[in-house]
């Protein structure tokens, strides 16, 4: 089985549809692809009803989250979509979206980038607008030459000239918030150096400590070293070592399934999993 635990469709930053992504994956030779957009699962009606036959969907969303000063983001597998509580707080971090781009896109004008709003919403359409969307603006106006040159201190990291926080959730809190809703949690590439600041793994050792289900060790943006060092401590916290793509369509330069999750980890995943269940493609349409 090939597995990908970790997507993104033009529900938020992806440029795929939901229905284009589920189609992309099976032609890609996967089994099992997990749409996990950032903070909204609107995506995930228009994906079951196109899932073809052979692919399996798994629900899910990246929650935002921050701790001691540090961005992190959460994935969050089979959860119930409507539980309130949750729901609540993945509306709250979302409608924030908004004025946070708005704010960059001030901080960029001030430094000299002749970017716009108008421009920045176009590119975002109706999904959950985030960085990549002003990144992809500054691409096209030259600035930079890929999304991944603009989350630089230069320009939009952690901390980075143009950066502006949003509302994010304590991880502690989504953790509490996601088991409510009967889901699994794993901690999306947590040592993406190039992206900013990391959480320390006594940190994560704290999240295991507090029910995170697992880390997401093989990510393009770990290396081998970064790989060789996370599984170790993965069984070492009882965690659950997971694999993905963190695929973004054209957005990024990474294929799906370039990274894959073992097949007994995810029937893990599966079996703790209360809120949703894992929806067999039916040939979609």
């Amino acid at each position: 089985m090939r597995i990908d635990l970790h997507t993104h469709s033009t529900a938020s930053d992806g440029t795929d549809t939901p229905a284009e992504l589920v189609r992309n994956a099976a032609a890609a030779g996967l089994d099992v692809v997990a749409l996990t957009d950032h903070d909204t699962t609107r995506g995930h009606a228009e994906a079951i009803a196109a899932l073809p036959d052979g692919l399996t969907l798994v629900t899910g969303a990246e929650i935002s989250c921050r701790i001691d000063g540090v961005g992190m983001h959460l994935l969050a597998y089979l959860f119930d979509p409507e539980e309130p509580e949750f729901l609540r707080e993945r509306e709250l971090v979302r409608d924030d979206r908004v004025p946070r781009a708005q704010a960059m896109v001030r901080k960029l004008r001030e430094l000299g980038v002749p970017i716009d709003w108008e421009h920045v919403a176009r590119i975002a359409g109706d999904a959950s607008l985030g960085r990549p969307h002003i990144a992809t603006a500054l691409v096209e106006l030259g600035v930079v030459e890929t999304v991944s040159d603009a989350f630089t201190p230069e320009w939009l990291a952690d901390g980075g000239r143009a950066y502006a926080h949003k509302h994010e959730l304590d991880p502690f809190t989504a953790i509490r918030l996601v088991k409510q809703a009967g889901g699994v949690t794993v901690f999306a590439h947590p040592q993406a150096l190039k992206r900013g600041r990391c959480v320390p793994e006594s940190a994560i050792a704290e999240l295991a400590a507090h029910g995170l289900d697992g880390i997401e060790v093989d990510h393009m943006d770990h290396d081998a070293a970064t790989r060789a060092r996370l599984r170790p401590l993965a069984a070492d916290l009882g965690l659950l070592a997971t694999g993905s793509s963190d695929y973004h369509g054209s957005r990024k330069f990474v294929e799906l399934g370039e990274c894959t999750t073992d097949p007994e980890v995810y029937g893990e995943i599966t079996r703790r999993a209360t809120g949703a269940f894992p929806v067999p493609g039916a040939g979609g349409r």
